[in-house]
C-alpha cells in the first residue's frame, strides 16, 4: 500500500505531540470565531448532548436490565452526543476547556478564552433546554406508560441532592474523560477513528455516574417540565437546585478539562519559542 493510500483510508493516527499542536491550533481558531457562528454552533452542541441524554434515559427506564448493563448501555448510547459534536461540528463548553492549551502556549489571551467559554456555555444551555422543551411537547416522556418521564425526574432529583464535593469531583472526573475523548479524536484521520476514540471514554463517565454540565442542562429543565405535567415523585426539581448543581459541576468540569488535561499536556509537549514559531508558520488544520 502506498503512503497516499494509507492516508486515504485513515489507517494511521497522529502522534501525541502532533495532537498537542493540533489542539492548540484548533483552540486559536475557536477563540477567533465570530459571535454568530459561535452561538449557533453552541446551540447545536447543547442539542446534540441532549439527544445523547435522551437515549440514555430510555435505557435507564428499563427496569429489566441489571445495574451494570444499564449503566454501560446508557453510556454507550450517550456517546451519540459527543460523536455529533466531533464529527458534525459544534462548540461544546466541556470540550472547549482544551482552549487552555492555546492560552498556555501564549497564542490566545485570557479574554479570548473567557469569551469563548461564557458564550458557548450559555449557548449550550439554550440548545439543551430548547431540546428539552421540544422533547416534552413531542410526548416522548409519556412513553412506557410515563416511565420515561418518571426516570428523568428521578435522575434530576439525584443530581440536585448531590453534596457540593460529590458534584464537584464527579464534574472533574467527567471532563477528564470527555476531554481525553476529544483529544484522542484529534488523532483520527477518519470518522471511524474518531468514533472509536469517543465511545469508550464517554461510556466510562456515564457508567461511573460522573457529572456533565451540558447533559444536566437538558435533564433538569426536562424534569421540571415533566413535574408541571403531574408526573414524577412528590419531591421537586427546582430552578435553585438546578442552578446550584450547574455552578458546582461547571467548576468541576473546568478543573478536569483545563487543568488535568490541557495544562498537563501543555507541560509535557510545550514547544520552545523557535519551534513554536516554526509550527505556527505552517498551515494548520482547524477543524473541530
Amino acid at each position: 500500500m502506498t503512503p497516499v493510500d494509507k492516508d486515504f483510508f485513515g489507517s494511521d493516527a497522529y502522534a501525541p505531540a502532533e495532537i498537542a499542536r493540533r489542539v492548540s491550533s484548533v483552540g486559536v481558531a475557536k477563540a477567533r470565531l465570530a459571535l454568530l457562528p459561535l452561538v449557533m454552533l453552541g446551540v447545536l452542541a447543547g442539542a446534540f448532548i441532549g439527544l445523547g441524554s435522551m437515549l440514555s434515559v430510555i435505557v435507564k427506564a428499563d427496569a429489566s436490565l441489571g445495574f451494570a448493563a444499564s449503566q454501560l448501555v446508557a453510556g454507550l448510547v450517550f456517546s451519540l452526543g459527543l460523536l455529533l459534536v466531533v464529527v458534525a461540528g459544534a462548540e461544546l463548553f466541556t470540550g472547549n476547556n482544551l482552549l487552555a492549551m492555546a492560552w498556555a502556549d501564549g497564542r490566545i489571551g485570557s479574554l479570548d478564552v473567557l469569551r469563548n467559554w461564557v458564550v458557548v456555555c450559555l449557548a449550550n444551555f439554550a440548545g439543551a433546554a430548547g431540546l428539552a422543551l421540544i422533547v416534552y411537547l413531542s410526548g416522548h416522556t409519556a412513553m412506557a406508560s410515563g416511565e420515561i418521564g418518571r426516570t428523568v425526574v428521578r435522575i434530576a432529583l439525584a443530581k440536585q441532592d448531590l453534596s457540593w464535593q460529590e458534584a464537584f469531583f464527579r464534574g472533574v472526573l467527567c471532563n477528564v474523560l470527555v476531554c481525553m475523548a476529544v483529544w484522542m479524536a484529534m488523532a483520527g484521520r477518519s470518522v471511524a477513528d474518531k468514533a472509536v476514540a469517543v465511545i469508550f471514554p464517554v461510556t466510562a463517565f456515564v457508567a461511573a455516574g460522573f457529572e456533565h454540565s451540558i447533559a444536566n442542562m437538558y435533564l433538569m429543565p426536562l424534569a421540571m417540565l415533566v413535574q408541571q405535567g403531574g408526573a414524577g415523585p412528590e419531591a421537586l426539581v427546582t430552578v435553585g437546585g438546578m442552578a446550584r448543581n450547574l455552578a458546582i459541576v461547571i467548576a468541576g468540569n473546568l478543573v478536569g478539562g483545563s487543568l488535568l488535561v490541557a495544562l498537563v499536556y501543555h507541560v509535557i509537549y510545550r514547544e520552545r519559542p523557535a519551534a513554536a514559531e516554526a509550527s505556527r508558520s505552517r498551515p494548520g488544520d482547524t477543524r473541530a
